[in-house]
């Protein structure tokens, strides 16, 4: 089910009201609601992915469990290692297996070897990157344990497949969302104005950004050949606007409808376009995921290589990035573009004292307004493999982009009508600038003017919602993840 539908329009509000008058103080009938409520949501998608995603939850509640149970350091590991076999065999077989064999067949056409190797055709199941990354943070807790099993199988099901968060979410940790599922909740007035706040900013964001967006970038993206270098700059910038709007929007939608049922998601972007560096970047943008990598992965590598020093550090950055690349697609492409980002932050330790002695004579608005400046130029330039279908079209569409064409006037069909999509976007930046020091752009934003005033500017945003709804029917672009 999409956020940017009808049917959830009417879902949302259905399962709240059913949630606080029916089952107001009834926290058993409430988990169940929720628990049956994400599997409808989930179902909608394909029903027999449904059943994954039941096996999955049995796998994590059962093995959780056992890790516990047994005392012996081998059998917890056993257990453990079997679970991990299991969940990331599952996620492979899906995601990776003709990733593999593709490239597998690549090798060895290259070196004059013939093999008949067979792909599978199965479609990715939506959101299952998400829960197998629940499930394993859970686990890999209770093996070093940093948390206790949780015994209600209901409660565990809920964590994995609360429906905000399934399908793209933040990645929750149990230690966050476990206890808030188990407790009675109270329906917080507040609370509730502020998820419809965010709902509003996140819909916003999609409808009327990200989805204006999108039409160019494909203009753009899927001709580049047709195109001179400063449109196909364009092409990137618009890009840029739509991944961080399409994204940050279903944060948004997911963060604020988890808070119309009292549960409050981790906070999974702040702000990161306003990054002065790339380390910096990546503590904004995706938080979940990168928390969840720093804390299961790079971590465990640094103190397995520590004496290796400073290069244990950087191989560990590298190798983090990497599989960031992989867990966001199966491609070259996405594997170059986490590698990238693995070397620009590796560059940027090295280069610390020697960039901080160099800027510390640097006016401070100086100093961010260049930081910022080539923070996201980095950024943008990664997207390129990010948004092409392959690493072959992303170098393509580098080359065409520095010609000497890339001095000459952009355009592009439809250039025209996207002048007021730059309007727009303007206009959404001044107002996230304004709003950076808060959890999201809206949470204070016109605070402080008269009622009469808040209502003129919150109507003004569900007209341009409502005027570009036609155009939300659309996927948000981290499903396919």
């Amino acid at each position: 089910m999409l956020f940017n539908s009808l049917h959830y329009g009417v879902f949302l509000p259905f399962v709240f009201i059913i949630y606080w008058f029916l089952f107001k103080n009834q926290l058993k009938l409430q988990n169940l609601l929720l628990l049956v409520s994400s599997f409808y949501f989930y179902a909608i998608w394909d029903i027999r992915f449904l059943s994954l995603l039941v096996f999955s939850i049995i796998i994590d509640f059962g093995a959780g469990k056992m890790i516990a149970k047994n005392g012996a350091e081998s059998n917890r590991k056993a257990w453990l290692t079997f679970a991990l076999i299991v969940k990331l065999g599952i996620l492979i077989v899906f995601k990776y297996f003709n990733f593999f064999i593709e490239s597998a067949l690549s090798l060895l056409t290259t070196m004059e070897v013939s093999v008949q190797l067979n792909t599978l055709n199965i479609l990715l199941p939506v959101g299952i990157s998400f829960y197998t990354f629940h499930g394993l943070s859970y686990l890999i807790d209770i093996y070093y344990k940093r948390i206790e099993p949780e015994k209600n199988l209901v409660n565990y099901s809920v964590f994995v497949s609360f429906f905000p968060l399934l399908v793209a979410g933040p990645i929750e940790r149990a230690t966050s969302l476990l206890p808030q599922i188990a407790r009675m909740r109270v329906f917080n007035y507040g609370l509730a104005v502020l998820g419809l706040k965010q709902i509003l900013w996140g819909f916003f964001k999609k409808v009327v950004i990200a989805d204006n967006c999108s039409d160019y970038v494909y203009t753009i993206f899927n001709t580049p050949e047709a195109y001179t270098g400063s449109t196909l700059v364009i092409g990137v910038l618009f890009f840029a606007v739509q991944i961080y709007c399409d994204f940050s929007g279903y944060t948004d939608i997911a963060i604020g409808s988890a808070r119309l049922f009292g549960i409050e998601l981790l906070r999974n972007f702040d702000f990161p376009y306003f990054s002065i560096n790339i380390t910096e970047f990546w503590r904004k943008w995706h938080i979940s995921l990168t928390k969840w990598l720093t804390d299961y992965v790079y971590t465990p590598m640094i103190i397995r290589w520590r004496d290796l020093g400073a290069n244990g550090i950087y191989l560990a950055v590298i190798l983090t990035f990497l599989i960031s690349g992989l867990w966001h697609g199966a491609g070259w492409n996405f594997i170059i573009w986490g590698l990238l980002h693995g070397i620009a932050i590796s560059y940027e330790l090295y280069t610390k004292k020697t960039r901080t002695t160099f800027f510390k004579s640097f006016p401070n608005w100086m100093r961010i307004g260049i930081g910022s400046f080539l923070t996201l130029s980095y950024v943008c330039f990664t997207y390129i493999f990010f948004r092409a279908d392959n690493s072959a079209a992303a170098i393509e569409y580098i080359s065409n982009m520095f010609s000497l064409t890339l001095f000459c006037i952009p355009y592009f069909p439809g250039i025209g009508a996207s002048r007021f999509t730059m309007i727009l976007i303007f206009l959404f930046f001044i107002i996230e600038y304004l709003g950076k020091e808060n959890s999201f752009a809206l949470e204070k934003f016109g605070q402080n003017w008269k009622k009469p005033w808040r209502w003129i500017f919150y109507s003004f945003v569900l007209f341009l919602i409502g005027f570009y709804i036609h155009l939300g029917n659309t996927p948000f672009i981290y499903f396919q993840f």
